[in-house]
């Protein structure tokens, strides 16, 4: 957990600017306590996106942006049994496929993004699903999120920020960031490595039953000891302030993705 002093800071300062006064020994410790606690909840979280093969995972994962899991997974059984590899899809008729996946939204970016995708699968990667990280950011609407969602399957660790992870880590107090990346440093920084890909999914699962963007559940949060949010009844301070896209109202907002122009879940 080196560095995890220089990321967060012990008081209101640089990334940790607002937090609540802790320690990053103690920070580690929370965490490691979450980490725990959401394990025993959640003893077999699995990617929620079907899937039968590394590739479909990342065209499921690339569909998913602004659009929820049960959408996918009923566009992709059909969409999936008509299209089965890149070169099913790099060769497909554009308007075809626009047709195939419009009920998941913002349908021509993705469409376009899932074809480019699977042309540089083609021409860089034999029709294989790189196993990096480097690689997979250079494909079209392919940013971390995408790539750790693809990399876990690899075993590869990898922290997912979605809006889920976003909205709970910065509650917890684990992150003073609104910034996906930096987000994801910072978790890197306090989750034992092992644990990343788990924590993330049960951190979404999490967060949709229990930590809503809108209606937490705070005085039933089995996490209600750990989370620094709970007294402000998931509303705090340091969510309240800092930029464009905290406090009440971006609670369920998404973040970034590298569609052009749109945000993931």
């Amino acid at each position: 957990m080196g560095g995890a002093g220089a990321r967060l800071g012990t008081t209101a300062g640089r990334t940790g600017a607002g937090l609540p006064r802790e320690t990053p020994a103690a920070r580690t410790r929370r965490a490691g306590a979450i980490v725990r606690r959401l394990a025993l909840r959640y003893p077999r979280a699995a990617i929620p996106l079907r899937h039968s093969s590394p590739f479909e995972l990342l065209v499921a994962t690339i569909l998913s942006a602004q659009c929820t899991d049960a959408v996918v997974n009923a566009v992709t059984e059909a969409l999936f049994q008509r299209y089965r590899t890149p070169a099913d899809f790099a060769g497909a008729q554009r308007e075809a496929l626009e047709r195939a996946i419009h009920s998941t939204g913002f349908f021509r970016a993705k469409a376009r993004a899932i074809q480019s995708t699977a042309r540089l699968l083609l021409e860089r990667h034999n029709g294989e699903v790189p196993r990096t990280m480097e690689a997979l950011v250079r494909l079209d609407g392919v940013g971390r999120k995408t790539a750790n969602v693809v990399l876990s399957v690899f075993g590869v660790p990898g922290i997912v920020v979605d809006t889920h992870v976003r909205r709970l880590s910065r509650r917890l107090a684990l992150t003073a960031h609104n910034d996906p990346d930096k987000i994801e440093q910072d978790l890197m920084a306090v989750i034992p490595r092992g644990a990343w890909s788990q924590f993330s999914l049960r951190l979404i699962y999490f967060g949709r039953e229990i930590c809503d963007a809108r209606r937490p559940l705070c005085a039933s949060c089995p996490l209600r000891d750990l989370c620094p949010s709970a007294k402000y009844g998931g509303f705090p301070p340091w969510m309240a302030s800092g930029g464009k896209g905290t406090g009440r109202a971006a609670g369920g907002r998404g973040v970034r993705s590298k569609t052009p122009g749109r945000r993931t879940r």
